[in-house]
């Protein structure tokens, strides 16, 4: 019900919003009003009442373009796999230099695991930008819950388990190998999800790269830590778990709304917020543009939160904050085939492993990312390292001048130091940094067939489907760059 009448106050709020925003237009500068006494400060308050009120829907992340080394690549957002819950969302680049797009070519492929904990994948959009240059770049773009219907079944951490290990099989059939990189929320399923690989003799990634995660919740609590830990199970079904209204693709499914999920974020710090938004109102009144742009971006971003399956959130719950069966070694995953297989960290041997903590984190405590090297004891010695950044916090880890200027280039030397050569690679140069697919693809798609490795690998359609597609683009994308000879 709750959701229900939330719906019904947000449908109320937006011709409100949406009178404010015009209002603020009126008594802009150089608009009709705008030369009218006390004509800014209407203006100010108009928007920022439009800003409080609007719905706020999922962000793009925007990046059209990055430079490697002093050159501008053009960068295209492709969907490499969809599944009901997310998509694998790769960032493809082009260029008709062809020193560069040798270059490209030769990177280290990377799989950045997003959070589904509240925010989109966007939350990420620096992190993805600054690796573009070095890297080639895959990201997990999770589904606002509330758009899936029930008809495609439900969404458990198992699931989540299950997702990133198809990712991984996907890029190590079309490059050999890849690196992991997760961020918060993901470093434990992502954990488990090699740790099965292993136990299976799967092949493993390269390298994996944990930041900020609640791989031991119990070290260091933080006031997230302790809000799943004292609250019992049953408390947080009953309280944060609603089903989705009509009016959504999603309708009947339980999830835990994002409109909590904000209000929680919120109230961890209600006095900056509230002095944040003040300033804005200060910087309009002033015309500070770059100051108020700035605050728009961080807040078009902050404010746009997805709902999580209800199921995925309450095991999450119970399997990371309350029972903490990764640490214990008591977490059993149920595979597609209905069994249960034990994670076991232990049995990771080829897989190098760095860890990220951020000296002032207020939502990992200090030594909760640190704790997988301890469980990670078949990895050996000389590939574990862990990096602390002094001064940031949660979100400077992964965004922001800390990000670029200190965590990056460890990562990257990290990844440089683990990585393989590709075994896709040849020297023949395309506009993008693809390499050259096999002249015979019927003979190739029944080589893929027989592999062991593309045989567990489900979703075989959607590749295949994206592969095509992305071939096509490559040989006709001759508008935007053409193919260098």
């Amino acid at each position: 019900m709750l959701y229900h009448l939330y719906e019904a106050q947000r449908s109320l709020m937006e011709p409100f919003a949406d009178f404010a925003q015009a209002a603020s237009k009126l008594y802009g500068s150089g608009a009709v009003f705008g030369q009218l006494p006390m004509a800014q400060r209407l203006a100010a308050g108009y928007d920022l009442m439009y800003r409080l009120g609007k719905d706020y829907e999922k962000p793009e992340f925007g990046i059209k373009t990055v430079k490697v080394d002093d050159d501008d690549v053009v960068v295209q957002e492709t969907v490499a796999i969809e599944k009901p819950f997310c998509q694998l969302r790769r960032f493809k680049r082009y260029t008709d230099q062809p020193q560069v797009l040798q270059k490209l070519k030769q990177q280290p492929v990377v799989l950045i695991v997003a959070p589904l904990s509240g925010h989109y994948a966007t939350l990420l959009r620096d992190t993805v930008r600054t690796m573009l240059s070095a890297h080639k770049v895959y990201i997990t773009d999770w589904v606002n819950a509330r758009l899936v219907a029930l008809s495609e079944g439900e969404f458990r951490l198992n699931d989540y388990v299950h997702y990133i290990e198809e990712f991984v099989r996907y890029l190590q059939a079309e490059y050999g190998n890849c690196h992991v990189i997760s961020v918060c929320q993901p470093t434990v399923p992502v954990l488990a999800a090699i740790s099965l690989m292993a136990s299976r003799g799967e092949q493993t990634p390269l390298s994996m790269t944990m930041m900020g995660g609640p791989i031991d919740a119990r070290r260091s609590p933080t006031a997230v830590n302790n809000l799943a830990m004292n609250k019992s199970y049953e408390w947080f079904e009953n309280n944060v778990i609603y089903r989705v209204p009509e009016s959504f693709p999603g309708s009947g499914r339980r999830v835990y709304p994002g409109f909590l999920q904000h209000t929680g974020f919120v109230a961890m710090n209600p006095d900056r917020h509230a002095t944040s938004h003040y300033d804005y109102f200060k910087d309009l009144m002033k015309g500070d543009d770059a100051s108020a742009e700035a605050h728009r971006k961080f807040y078009d971003e902050y404010n746009a939160v997805l709902d999580m399956d209800a199921d995925y959130y309450l095991d999450t719950i119970r399997t990371v904050f309350q029972d903490f069966e990764l640490v214990n070694g008591t977490w059993d995953v149920q595979n597609p085939q209905g069994e249960q297989e034990r994670v076991r960290p232990q049995d990771i041997r080829e897989t190098a492993l760095l860890t990220v903590e951020g000296e002032l984190d207020d939502i990992s405590g200090s030594g909760q990312t640190r704790a997988a090297h301890e469980l990670c004891s078949g990895i050996p010695a000389n590939n574990h390292q862990h990096y602390e950044a002094k001064g940031a916090g949660h979100y400077g880890i992964f965004s922001g001048k800390r990000w670029r200027d200190r965590v990056y280039p460890e990562v990257k030397a990290f990844i440089e130091a683990h990585d393989q050569p590709q075994t896709r690679a040849d020297s023949s140069i395309l506009a993008s940094e693809d390499t050259v697919k096999p002249r015979k693809p019927r003979l190739q798609a029944a080589a893929r067939k027989a592999s062991p490795a593309r045989k567990t690998a489900p979703a075989k359609k959607p590749t295949s489907a994206t592969r095509s597609s992305s071939t096509r683009k490559a040989a006709t994308g001759g508008r935007a760059t053409r193919t260098a000879r």
